[in-house]
């Protein structure tokens, strides 16, 4: 019975127009989470005392980090949609990972920027073409690529399963980014929070990046929720101009 209830839900969120009202029902309130988490977080990110070696630098850490994890949950969401595509047909998965894309880019974005600022006080220079920041870097490229794919295409539902089998096979590079420290001796620093043993960075610091990272997840989803609204409409108003052109054929 409770898996039947769970699969009409998810059914009925099948629907853009159920979907289309939830979104204006619990966007506010996103929103309002969103901006109380930041502000809990940088003023906790400010407050706090700088490292003994890196000084105020490691402030950076508070955006750099978020940043860093919000990029490669970003392509699980699109691959858990691409699933949704290709397995399921549910009209909404391929408006989730259409819209999920620029977020994506912009969030490993802010991560290399971030990443490079730090590395240049840290350790002498702004780039090295080491495992973790050259794969990085060719998630970045992974975005911009599937941006450009559904924009060049006409056809929506062919855009939606090319770009879903794409992200599919592109996946392989999420454990290769996470475990890059692991697997090759490299200039970038192992996992320091998310690890086996527990995390091993001083609590002063990791309150505040938990809190900044919970805030930057509310901030992902708040945008996403936001971009698939947006998409939705851009498709109906594209509906709708499609089927005026026809009317005007056919009556001229």
């Amino acid at each position: 019975m409770t898996d039947s209830l769970a699969i009409s839900k998810f059914t009925e969120l099948a629907n853009p127009t159920r979907f289309l009202a939830l979104a204006a029902r619990i966007l506010p309130w996103m929103a309002a989470a969103t901006a109380i988490l930041f502000a809990i977080g940088l003023y906790l990110s400010f407050t706090t005392e700088g490292d003994y070696q890196q000084g105020a630098t490691v402030r950076i850490m508070y955006v750099h980090v978020p940043a860093a994890w919000l990029s490669m949950m970003c392509y699980t969401v699109m691959a858990v949609s691409a699933i949704g595509t290709l397995v399921w047909r549910h009209p909404l998965a391929d408006v989730s990972h259409k819209a999920a894309a620029p977020l994506g880019a912009a969030f490993t974005l802010i991560a290399l920027a971030t990443g490079s600022l730090w590395g240049r006080p840290m350790w002498g220079t702004w780039w090295v073409w080491d495992a973790r920041l050259t794969s990085v870097f060719v998630l970045f490229l992974m975005y911009l690529g599937l941006i450009a794919l559904n924009r060049a295409m006409d056809d929506p539902s062919r855009a939606a399963r090319v770009s879903a089998v794409l992200i599919l096979v592109g996946f392989v590079n999420i454990p290769i980014i996470k475990f890059s420290v692991d697997w090759w001796n490299t200039l970038h620093q192992p996992a320091s929070v998310i690890r086996m043993g527990g995390p091993t960075i001083d609590r002063e610091f990791l309150w505040p990046l938990l809190v900044m990272a919970i805030a930057f997840t509310m901030l992902f989803f708040t945008l996403h929720v936001m971009a698939m609204r947006n998409e939705i409409w851009r498709r109906r108003v594209a509906a709708q101009r499609r089927m005026a052109a026809r009317l005007a054929g056919r009556e001229a």
